[in-house]
């Protein structure tokens, strides 16, 4: 069987993202769909507005057969650590084909540009511009045309298309080649607005949030902003200094606004400059928030995390050949440093609630099965 792996956020599962699933097995013919979905923290620095086990649960409905966890320490990292967490998720779950969303369409260039970002060539190119003082997006994009030509680094400008360069990066330095479909994407684009069909999940989550769309008790960060506050208030610049990406003064200024600030959108905009991305900043607040430190992401996932499985992800999982432990029973987990850290990151979900509820949902909540 044909096993085909997808990052995802799902953060909330939409038409969109069927359609990719659907589009896949169209190419790809009898396959089963293996995602690596980030559970209730998100790249952008933010809780997912719906948790983990029922955006899993949508998952399946829309197409999906197995849903693995992605741990908060790569789900809410840079997208070099979250693509490389996921994509080792995905090869050890025995995927052979990895499909994402994709501005360009166009598989073959980028991985052109995965090796040339991955080259020596790159790094030496970026670092000079990046010497300039120059915002990092635009240092990369032009250390990149450096190598690769104005057009054949086009396909960096595209937010899908960068991540699926991550992900064809990773699966380099894991030495996994598995054929790659880069589904055009359809309807509104990344962070776009509201579409007949295919809505943007930014637009879908700022209805969610704003009780336009009706959901049952949604999340975001902003319902603990006091609580994260808090938290950045009894920090140390050292602690500050403890967090990822905290270099190039940065924890100075995150140390600093955290002083001031009084909402979460102040802190924000104090510590944010040209040369800081909004989102770098976003994660760093929230793994303090959540009290992780850089040291509490181990080098690779250390287990697989089962949220959701059918019959055909079930067959998956008994055609295993992975030395990582398959938790499939909340009780599988106890004892894992990793899995108790991630218990610790839920019961902080659980007051990001818009009507915070008790904590424990990481040992008592069962994988969905179909």
């Amino acid at each position: 069987m044909k096993i085909v792996g997808i990052v995802a956020e799902y953060n909330p599962f939409h038409a969109g993202h069927g359609y990719q699933i659907a589009e896949t097995r169209r190419r790809v013919g009898e396959c089963a769909v293996v995602c690596a979905m980030s559970g209730n923290f998100v790249q952008r620095g933010d809780c997912a507005v719906a948790d983990k086990w029922s955006r899993a649960k949508a998952a399946l409905e829309g197409g999906a057969d197995l849903v693995l966890e992605l741990p908060t320490v790569w789900a809410a990292s840079s997208a070099e650590h979250f693509a490389f967490g996921s994509v080792y998720l995905l090869r050890e779950a025995g995927v052979d084909t990895l499909s994402f969303g994709s501005e360009s369409g166009d598989g073959e260039a980028l991985k052109r540009a995965a090796a040339a970002l991955d080259s020596e060539q790159f790094g030496a190119a970026l670092r000079s511009h990046l010497d300039e003082g120059l915002p990092f997006a635009l240092c990369r994009q032009r250390a990149a045309e450096e190598l690769l030509g104005e057009a054949g680094a086009a396909c960096l400008k595209g937010a899908n298309d960068n991540l699926g360069v991550e992900y064809l990066k990773a699966a380099r330095r894991l030495d996994f080649d598995p054929r790659v479909i880069a589904v055009p994407r359809v309807g509104a684009g990344h962070d776009g607005g509201e579409h007949p069909d295919y809505p943007s999940a930014s637009h879908l989550r700022k209805e969610i949030l704003e009780g336009c769309i009706p959901a049952d008790n949604p999340a975001g960060l902003i319902f603990a902003q006091r609580a994260v506050l808090a938290a950045l208030r009894s920090m140390t610049l050292s602690d500050f200094e403890a967090l990822p990406d905290s270099g190039e003064g940065l924890a100075n200024r995150l140390y600093s606004a955290s002083r001031q600030a009084v909402s979460l959108e102040e802190l924000y905009g104090l510590a944010k400059t040209k040369r800081y991305a909004h989102a770098r900043i976003r994660r760093m607040v929230l793994w303090a928030a959540l009290g992780l430190k850089q040291s509490d992401r181990p080098q690779t996932p250390p287990y697989l995390r089962v949220l959701a499985a059918n019959e055909r992800g079930r067959e998956v999982l008994k055609g295993l050949h992975t030395p990582l432990p398959v938790i499939t029973k909340p009780v599988h987990g106890k004892g894992i440093p990793l899995m108790e850290l991630e218990a610790r990151c839920t019961d902080f979900y659980a007051l990001c609630r818009r009507t915070p509820v008790p904590c424990g949902a990481e040992w008592s909540t069962s994988p969905i099965i179909r």
